[in-house]
């Protein structure tokens, strides 16, 4: 018999989560799936190895079957066929609440990149998606404001993402080892939510974060397959969207959706984990590959054409849903100029989605949901969505989606700044245990702290001059950090900066950064660092 034990500090309503009969259900899967995971880990980084050895990545040319025959997925349940505009956002409970409220189709329910694995934030997001999902969620702030779920709008559609097959949970064992913190996520969610949402009308949706092949697809289907069986759930009742986020994944988009087929939902373009992934992948493969600012990678870029492209026809040719990018801009409130030029660039990044074929696109703060919603409907009028589009006439190749040499742009020396100072700011607020952390107007997770460190990572390993004729080196770097870390101290005030985690971030973002060993996710030395 599994031994699941729980080695975490209590919780509020924890006990209402951590049943017996809950963690059973864990660990189960966890004596079923942790080893093939392992395994599939393992794959990775051969594919890593190959790709540092010869600067390539192509289509499967043992799958070419797959791409080449005629098949579809299965068909979306009710509530998941109009998706034109999704909100993310961490399962904090206020957060939570006015995702529900906002207008949106769905709401991406993210206990990933938006959130963080403090043992709190794991058990009280399982906690407030119970709620959620039995429409009784509600919550009073500090200063008596009260929250709550409203009558006059139709709550988003739940789409759960669980965290990535990378991550272990170090605070639930089984058999003394940690639990795959994918499996904690989607277990405990489906073990307390399944049958309730599918009473309602809905049912048990994911968003599958960090894949890398169809073969990890296949253990996510085979885990929905399990789930569904044990708990007497109807088979194909899961329905799982893919971010295609990870370089390896865009080159096999139709075989991860045939995987999932009486699964699959659709797919959807993470670009800033796509970045991270390309800079990741293609580290040490030269000049070629190296990018520019982040700010100059625009979705206009070659290769990023060719990669959204793919995806809309991939999706549409098999009757999955494209899920466009997200719309990170945060609106301020003091300062109309800045709304006017980012709102600008929102409306620009969404007609063109929606033109391109796109179902629908992401937005990060309640108030972009009507700007989203009014441009889709403007393609859509009285559709759900675009699936009846076909983009037959896209034809990508491997050359196209590795195009890297022909973003424009170049390093600069503001570039390298805020690189160091959104890496910072962002894990500072993470090793509080903040996920989503609105920097400079722009709402940061950690894939676009991701890109800024392992980005230094390949300036400094491609001896990179910046537009000021500087080299970057970790001398630079530390010199960089000098000067913003003294910039934020002066912002917040010199008692705020004590009481804060900035020395802990500034530690951790150069290592991840400078180290010459790099980390494959910067979340695994964080996450030795919180509780």
């Amino acid at each position: 018999m599994t031994d699941v034990r729980v080695d975490g500090y209590p919780v509020e309503r924890g006990d209402e989560i951590l049943t017996p009969e809950a963690l059973a259900f864990v660990g189960e899967m966890q004596s079923r799936f942790g080893a093939r995971r392992n395994e599939l880990l393992g794959m990775r980084a051969g594919r890593r190895d190959e790709v540092a050895r010869t600067g390539r990545l192509d289509f499967l040319p043992h799958t070419e079957d797959i791409r080449e025959a005629e098949w579809t997925v299965a068909a979306a349940p009710a509530d998941l066929t109009d998706r034109r505009t999704e909100i993310t956002g961490p399962t904090e409970r206020k957060m939570a609440i006015n995702a529900l409220n906002s207008g949106a189709r769905v709401w991406l329910a993210d206990l990933e990149d938006a959130n963080t694995p403090h043992w709190s934030n794991v058990v009280s997001g399982q906690v407030n998606l119970y709620d959620a999902v039995r429409g009784e969620i509600a919550f009073t702030s500090a200063e008596g404001k009260r929250y709550a779920l409203r009558d006059d709008v139709r709550p988003a559609t739940i789409v759960v993402r669980p965290r990535g097959w990378h991550l272990d949970e170090r605070h639930v064992l089984v058999d003394g080892q940690p639990v795959v913190g994918a499996l904690v996520d989607f277990g405990l969610h489906f073990f307390h939510n399944a049958a309730e949402l599918l009473a309602r009308g809905s049912g048990p949706y994911f968003y599958l974060a960090k894949m890398e092949s169809h073969l990890e697809a296949r253990l996510w289907d085979d885990v929905f397959t399990f789930a569904q069986q044990r708990r007497g759930i109807p088979h194909g009742s899961v329905r799982a969207t893919v971010l295609i986020e990870t370089i390896p994944a865009a080159f096999e988009m139709d075989e991860i959706l045939y995987e999932l087929r009486e699964h699959a939902s659709g797919l959807n373009a993470g670009r800033w984990d796509y970045l991270f992934s390309i800079i990741k992948n293609f580290r040490d493969a030269g000049p070629a590959f190296v990018l520019p600012d982040r700010g100059d990678v625009t979705m206009t870029a070659p290769m990023m054409r060719a990669y959204t492209d793919l995806l809309v026809a991939t999706c549409h040719r098999r009757g999955a849903f494209a899920i466009g990018g997200m719309a990170a801009f945060i609106p301020s409130r003091r300062d109309p100029q800045i709304n006017e030029r980012a709102l600008a660039k929102v409306r620009e990044d969404k007609e063109r989605e929606s033109g391109d074929g796109f179902d629908g696109s992401w937005v990060a703060h309640p108030d972009l949901v009507p700007v989203c919603t009014e441009i889709f409907d403007k393609i859509l009028a009285d559709r759900p969505n675009q699936l009846d589009r076909r983009r037959d006439d896209v034809r990508v190749s491997a050359e196209q989606l590795l195009d890297v040499s022909s973003v424009p742009g170049a390093p600069s020396a503001a570039g390298l700044r805020t690189n160091i100072d959104v890496g910072l700011r962002y894990l500072e607020a993470w090793l509080g245990g903040t996920g989503a952390v609105g920097i400079h107007n722009l709402m940061e997770d950690a894939a676009t702290a991701e890109i800024s460190r392992s980005q230094i990572w390949q300036w400094v390993h491609n001896d990179v001059v910046l537009d000021n004729g500087e080299t970057v080196t970790p001398e630079l770097v530390r010199t960089v950090a000098d000067d913003v870390v003294a910039a934020i101290r002066d912002e917040i005030g010199e008692q705020a900066f004590r009481a804060s985690r900035y020395g802990q971030a500034r530690a951790l973002f150069e290592q991840v950064a400078l180290d010459d060993d790099f980390v494959e996710f910067l979340t695994l030395p964080a996450y030795e660092s919180i509780d």
